[in-house]
């Protein structure tokens, strides 16, 4: 699934090719995505787009008078192709920006299209998301408060996207290990130092997945066509029995929450 690092790179990658352009057309060829496409999105065409922004795994076009939401769901990816590109079998949306199309590949259809006229933060899908691990708010104090009332394992909690907003799997894994964490402590033990141990951590990994493009495990590519190259670079993720780059230990593989784990069992304690 397209996390934080995948949906920045995408936003960072068609924000330069949207913004302060007119929405020339909208195609619709599939309105079944995880939530039907509304009638509302139809109409966009004329609209100028005025900020391409994210918050958390939502990328959000403010065409003044409302907001488009995309979510790219399990599969989903945003290009830009030439006007004249015609569809692929899972290409379910375009929007016509002067020469380009922005285009929706979907092949299992979990993303959305969704528009709202509300203050975005005040959409039920939003309103209740937790605070964006690269703000400046975001820090050690505020994540060991986060964690006080929290018994869950550590890995979990940062993954809960009412606490904190984009940290998938693999970006949990990574920052546990940078941090020296076990993934099965409990979030209400960490120290004020662990967590800003860890803090730290999941800042850096973000950022160094920004910068390698994301993860392409499966179905995501960048707003060009590239794929990330994050996944080659773990020290722990997808790497269970082979040797840590640290110390002489074998990566272990758990499984939290239905999805697995993976770390060092001579660095994490």
């Amino acid at each position: 699934m397209p996390e934080l690092p995948e949906v920045e790179v995408t936003r960072r990658g068609i924000a330069p090719h949207l913004v302060g352009k007119k929405i020339a057309s909208v195609t619709v060829r599939e309105p079944r995505l995880r939530w039907r496409i509304p009638e509302a999105v139809h109409t966009l065409a004329g609209r100028l787009v005025r900020a391409v922004t994210r918050r958390g795994k939502y990328l959000l076009l403010d065409c003044s008078d409302g907001h488009l939401i995309v979510h790219l769901g399990m599969s989903g990816s945003l290009r830009l192709v030439a006007a004249g590109a015609p569809p692929g079998k899972h290409d379910h949306f375009d929007l016509g920006i002067g020469k380009q199309l922005l285009r929706l590949r979907d092949p299992r259809r979990f993303g959305a299209v969704l528009w709202t006229t509300q203050a975005p933060e005040a959409h039920p899908l939003l309103r209740h998301l937790g605070i964006e691990p690269l703000s400046r708010a975001f820090n050690g104090r505020r994540l060991h408060a986060l964690t006080r009332a929290r018994r869950s394992p550590i890995k979990p909690f940062l993954m809960d996207g009412r606490h904190i907003v984009g940290v998938g799997n693999i970006y949990a894994s990574e920052s546990l290990f940078l941090a020296a964490i076990h993934p099965r402590t409990p979030a209400s033990r960490l120290s004020a130092e662990r967590s800003a141990r860890l803090a730290r951590a999941l800042k850096d990994t973000l950022r160094t997945a920004i910068r390698a493009g994301g993860s392409s495990l499966r179905d995501y590519v960048g707003s060009d066509g590239a794929q990330g190259c994050f996944q080659h670079r773990a020290w722990v993720y997808d790497r269970e029995g082979q040797d840590c780059r640290r110390c002489d230990a074998q990566i272990r593989r758990i499984v939290q929450g239905q999805r697995a784990t993976y770390y060092c069992p001579g660095c994490q304690k």
